[in-house]
């Protein structure tokens, strides 16, 4: 790689200062309690093309599969309407264990209760956590949440890039074991923005993970329905070294630390006290994200174009999050961009920042710990570009084989 510029010392050193300074002693709190636990997640999004969004939803039943990553023999469900311009409300909704496509288990479908009802309404801007259901899971269980919506529900929140199946049916079939009547498939997650689990064998435990960042925690590039994303692959990694975590993915496609983006989320500044640190019996973040502050260019930017930031505005950005992070008693592990040779984001100047920005995350000692996925993906013989057998094809995102390669990167002792 090219020589890192240099930071402007002086200013990054005294960020730095500021944010240790803060630091508290206790071990996590954020939003948690004694009893529960996150056990999968995915950050909202506001309504965009393609899918269902932006008409959303009137007389329709969506099931979507999702993969926790901790047990218990409670469960219940996080609903979101955070990006909706009038109330939500739910018919129904159940909860049961995934089978083939949309098909479930039979006998495994449990109706979920809100307040004791089972409809509901989740508010404009808000969340709505449903009743706990007896219904025991072990981690990497596939479980199948599925929603009835009769009324009209307007633009719909939603997560873009699932790297899963979604699917729906016309009228109320939650009950239903077959998947015959969901005819209709996609690639998002609708409405649905938690599972929590509390009880069992790791009642108690606080020492979830986050991973946080762009589309290479989404998991873009990965086998669609293969859970092959990054952190599934940390936590099957995490579980297989007798160290099992809760890993929950807070990954957006095209997301930014410093700006928003119309089909990117809000930038990270942003979105970071609302999708993690409202996370329950969660002990650390992994922060990845940068690349698309360095190479997003507004339509019709002339080639050769200078960088979107520069290395010092990342990281300040950066320890704008380490602050947050710690003022909640949650450690922080960076991690560094990777490749971008032979994508639409390569450039000299692009290079040189996420150099100088790669060499501060090593160096600032900013963070609780760091985790080199640039070095783990790149090809030893020109180490800006991916190794072959890690590229989904773009030259930007890893295929399975490299986000298998971010997993074994991470040091279970780092988490």
């Amino acid at each position: 790689m090219g020589t890192p510029h240099p930071l402007r010392r002086t200013a990054v050193a005294l960020l730095i200062a500021v944010a240790l300074a803060s630091t508290p002693s206790a071990v996590a709190t954020g939003r948690q309690d004694s009893v529960w636990r996150g056990a999968w997640a995915a950050s909202p999004q506001a309504p965009s093309a393609p899918g269902w969004s932006p008409r959303g939803f009137e007389d329709h039943t969506v099931r979507q599969v999702v993969r926790v990553t901790a047990g218990g023999d409670r469960t219940r469900i996080e609903l979101t309407n955070r990006y909706g311009s009038t109330p939500l409300r739910i018919a129904g909704a159940t909860v049961a264990r995934a089978a083939r496509g949309g098909a479930v288990e039979p006998g495994s479908v449990r109706h979920l209760r809100f307040g004791g009802r089972e409809s509901a309404t989740v508010p404009v801007g808000g969340t709505l956590l449903s009743d706990a259901a007896r219904f025991p899971v072990e981690a990497f269980d596939a479980l199948a949440v599925t929603l009835h919506l009769a009324e009209a529900t307007g633009p719909a929140t939603f997560h873009r890039v699932a790297s899963a199946t979604a699917y729906r049916a016309a009228g109320d079939h939650r009950a239903d074991a077959s998947g015959e009547a969901f005819r209709e498939t996609g690639g998002s997650w609708y409405l649905l923005s938690g599972v929590e689990v509390s009880g069992g064998r790791e009642a108690g435990r606080r020492d979830g993970v986050v991973a946080f960042g762009d589309s290479l925690t989404d998991g873009v590039g990965s086998t669609p329905d293969a859970d092959g994303r990054y952190p599934d692959e940390l936590a099957e990694r995490l579980a297989a070294a007798g160290r099992p975590r809760a890993v929950l993915n807070h990954g957006i496609s095209g997301n930014r630390v410093l700006s928003d983006g119309p089909r990117a989320g809000e930038k990270a500044l942003d979105r970071f006290r609302k999708d993690v640190l409202t996370e329950r019996g969660v002990r650390t973040v992994v922060l990845l994200e940068g690349i698309n502050d360095i190479g997003f260019r507004p339509p019709g930017s002339p080639a050769g174009a200078a960088p979107g930031v520069s290395a010092e505005q990342l990281a300040e950005g950066h320890l704008a999050l380490i602050r947050e992070a710690r003022a909640r008693g949650l450690r922080v592990v960076g991690a560094t961009l990777t490749p971008v040779k032979g994508s639409g984001y390569d450039s000299p100047a692009n290079e040189a920042v996420r150099d100088a920005f790669n060499h501060w995350v090593r160096t600032s000692g900013a963070y609780d710990a760091v985790i080199d996925f640039d070095r783990a993906l790149a090809d030893p013989a020109d180490p800006d570009r991916f190794l072959p057998a890690y590229d989904s094809g773009d030259g930007l995102h890893p295929n399975d084989a490299g986000y298998r390669a971010m997993a074994e990167a991470v040091d279970p002792d780092l988490l």
